[in-house]
């Protein structure tokens, strides 16, 4: 990558995007970006230096980067539409045009990857990661999906070449095959991003193929629930661990004396590596348990020993906008939660409601992709129906053009709670405002449904104080 001095990212803003930029920007290059929407994330860029624009004119692209091709990387995600006027003059010129994961796969190439994938959870297992061997003192790298709060970004610098590098392996577009993993963690192979795939089947076998790619002497950490063939195709001689909750599903690791107390998680390890006692999760939920584990035996293989281990899973404080606390009293709680798969939905409610059991549960979700919706619109009814009240705002196109028919009212329809309608941005703030219904909020969704989020927090802490 040094042979260019000059970055250009074509939709800056994106999670994995952003942390791309930012390692460009510290190792001295001249960074620089479009995205289509001003956002936070992007003003934090803007404020480390980084120069972004956001409306699509070629001549708003920097002087340095028109006037020197050769010298310069353009970095692409594939949420830039087709019909992109910038995307177009560059490809025209002759740019050096690179998917984020193609340059993702660079930047790995020949150091020591710990790479996590999975259709769910792989954003909070790669920051596990990354945070406990942080946290235990030991050199490391990591590019995430998410902000991570302990580190309070989505990117962690190693301090040498020699260092592991965590990344998050992403299945969309099956990006993951630009990564030869040394550690690949698979935290589920559910049906997901079929309008890539077209069907589990296919979605599988990308995952095979990921999974063929670990070095010689790798380790493969899988959920027992995966499909069994994924495992099948590590290469001969993988170290492979299936893990889950508890041992009567059949995994070599998983936990034992599970218990809730407050919004923390206690259990204990059983593994390969030995066991760990009393181990305190802060970040509550099941599914949280089972990502623990899997990063925890990543820290295992790195000869954490347990002291260390168990301070470091203690410290741990999650990742923005996955189960993230936003207001809480006595009587009254709202969180965020950026779950957009059937699965997840379910996973995050279920632990809400063991956490507040008899507490009357209020959830606004945000369908993400019309073609997500359409695939999956029972799975979100069933899991949305787990709440006392639901209320559905418009779905979150993002990439995508509509397609008829395929609307929020399909999900709506099916859902059993007894309160349900589709509302605007604006009726959710009214309806925070005067209705005392219910004890628990959640906003649930991986549009831009996170826009809500401070108006609610100003709003709830005024009406709860």
């Amino acid at each position: 990558m040094e042979q260019f001095p000059y970055v250009f990212f074509l939709g800056i803003g994106g999670i994995g995007m952003s942390a791309l930029a930012r390692w460009f920007q510290a190792n001295g290059h001249h960074v620089s970006g479009f995205d289509k929407t001003e956002t936070p994330l992007t003003q934090a860029l803007a404020a480390e230096g980084i120069a972004i624009h956001y409306a699509d004119a070629v001549e708003n692209i920097p002087a340095e980067v028109r006037e020197n091709r050769a010298q310069t990387l353009v970095v692409l995600t594939p949420a830039i539409p087709a019909e992109s006027l910038e995307w177009a003059w560059l490809r025209a010129q002759g740019y050096d045009i690179r998917k984020r994961s193609q340059v993702l796969g660079v930047l790995t190439q020949g150091r020591y990857t710990i790479a996590v994938a999975g259709t769910h959870g792989k954003t909070t297992t790669s920051s596990m990661v990354a945070h406990l061997l942080h946290h235990a003192g030991l050199d490391v790298g990591a590019f995430l999906g998410g902000i991570a709060v302990n580190l309070g970004s989505n990117l962690l610098l190693p301090r040498s070449e020699q260092a592991p590098i965590v990344v998050e392996a992403d299945e969309y577009d099956r990006s993951f095959l630009t990564l030869f993993p040394d550690i690949a963690i698979v935290t589920s192979t559910d049906a997901d991003h079929l309008d890539i795939y077209g069907d589990q089947n296919a979605l599988i076998e990308s995952f095979r193929q990921f999974v063929a790619q670990l070095k010689p002497g790798g380790t493969l950490l899988i959920n027992h629930t995966a499909d069994p063939s994924v495992a099948a195709a590590a290469p001969a001689g993988t170290n492979v661990i299936r893990y889950g909750l508890s041992a009567e599903q059949g995994p070599e690791l998983f936990a034992a004396a599970i218990s809730a107390e407050g919004h923390q998680f206690h259990f204990d390890l059983h593994g390969p590596q030995g066991l760990v006692t009393n181990l305190e999760l802060a970040v509550p939920g099941y599914h949280n348990v089972e990502n623990m584990l899997a990063a925890a035996a990543v820290a295992q293989i790195h000869k954490i020993n347990p002291e260390k281990l168990r301070a470091a899973v203690s410290a741990y404080r999650g990742v923005k906008r996955r189960f993230e606390f936003v207001v809480t009293t006595p009587q009254n709680v709202y969180l965020d939660d950026y779950a957009h798969h059937p699965r997840e939905i379910e996973a995050f409610l279920r632990s809400v409601r063991t956490l507040y059991p008899g507490k009357r549960l209020r959830v606004i979700f945000q369908p993400h992709l019309f073609t997500r919706t359409r695939d999956f619109a029972e799975g979100f009814s069933k899991s949305l129906s787990i709440a006392d009240e639901v209320f559905l705002l418009d779905i979150y196109p993002a990439r995508e053009k509509p397609i008829p028919g395929i609307t929020s009212e399909i999900i709506l329809s099916n859902i059993t709670s007894p309160t349900k309608a589709i509302q605007t941005k604006e009726q959710v703030l009214a309806a925070a405002k005067t209705d005392t219904t219910f004890d628990v909020l959640a906003t649930v969704g991986a549009g831009d449904i996170d826009t809500l989020v401070p108006q609610l927090k100003l709003l709830l802490t005024e009406r709860w104080k």
